[in-house]
């Protein structure tokens, strides 16, 4: 297996990366859209540019902490805020949407800081900022499989717990499910699906890869896993169109996989009006 992924050109390993998220990103927007919640996806994108700014800086400043890999300070960040927010939606039980500009705004603060201090040049940012698959390493993708395969085995686990929280909070308790729980497990989740994007989507784009699939879906589903379902082909082509459009015209891939995405979203809507039109014109005519 190791000697396969050794052979794969940072193309292909770029490729691989981009279906991985496409994958991940619209379940876990699925259960963000039931929540109304997806907006947290954003908050957290910029706490973990600040883990990245400040792994960025040890490495570069620190002369015994090269060694260290922003991908993971990223990732440890994400997993803090993520934490922090579910711990002040509990502080803030009546005004919950609170937590998400507290830590925006604490992120954007700390990662300006830290780049400001930073000795790096201007195209490392903008990768890690907007993407791009020509800079993911083996070491990167097997940060981004290992991270999927977790994410996926921890819904497989819960799937029905987080459902059922999802849609009712309330029953969920009374049936003798963690609520607390499950929402801390939650949030870790979404501290994951943000740092194994990162690199391919970019911090800035992450909550885009995260909500358009989606909004996409339920233009069509008929039930939850219809959305889980269509939001992940959708993701899957946005990503497949997005990739091939970076390279062809050698622009930043995360911008070109959020455009392809909307592009998506526009046509779902358009085809949703027609075939209602459509319809109505029928029912007319009868």
């Amino acid at each position: 297996m190791i000697e396969l992924l050794q052979q794969l050109t940072f193309l292909e390993r770029g490729v691989i990366a981009g279906f991985i998220i496409g994958l991940i990103c619209p379940v876990i927007g699925s259960f963000l859209l039931v929540r109304r919640m997806t907006i947290i996806s954003e908050g957290l994108s910029h706490i973990t540019l600040t883990g990245i700014a400040a792994g960025v800086f040890l490495s570069q400043s620190v002369v015994y902490l090269g060694f260290i890999n922003p991908l993971y300070t990223g990732l440890i960040f994400s997993l803090a805020g993520s934490l922090l927010v579910e711990k002040l939606r509990q502080i803030y039980k009546h005004f919950q949407e609170l937590a998400i500009p507290i830590i925006l705004s604490s992120g954007i603060g700390l990662s300006a800081i830290l780049i400001s201090v930073t000795p790096s040049n201007t195209t490392e940012w903008f990768n890690f900022l907007f993407g791009s698959i020509v800079t993911v390493s083996l070491s990167d993708l097997g940060f981004i499989f290992s991270t999927g395969v977790i994410m996926l085995v921890l819904l497989g686990m819960f799937y029905k717990e987080m459902l059922s929280i999802s849609f009712d909070q309330e029953f969920a308790a009374t049936s003798g499910i963690s609520v607390r729980k499950m929402n801390f497990l939650f949030a870790v989740l979404i501290a994951l699906v943000i740092s194994m994007s990162m690199k391919v989507i970019g911090i800035l784009l992450v909550g885009a890869m995260v909500t358009l699939p989606v909004a996409a879906s339920i233009q069509f589903a008929k039930s939850f896993r219809q959305v889980v379902l269509i939001g992940i082909l959708i993701g899957e082509l946005s990503v497949l169109g997005g990739v091939m459009l970076s390279i062809y015209f050698n622009i930043a891939t995360g911008g070109m996989i959020v455009v392809t995405g909307v592009f998506l979203l526009i046509l779902t809507m358009l085809i949703k009006k027609i075939t209602r039109y459509a319809s109505g014109f029928r029912l007319s005519q009868s």
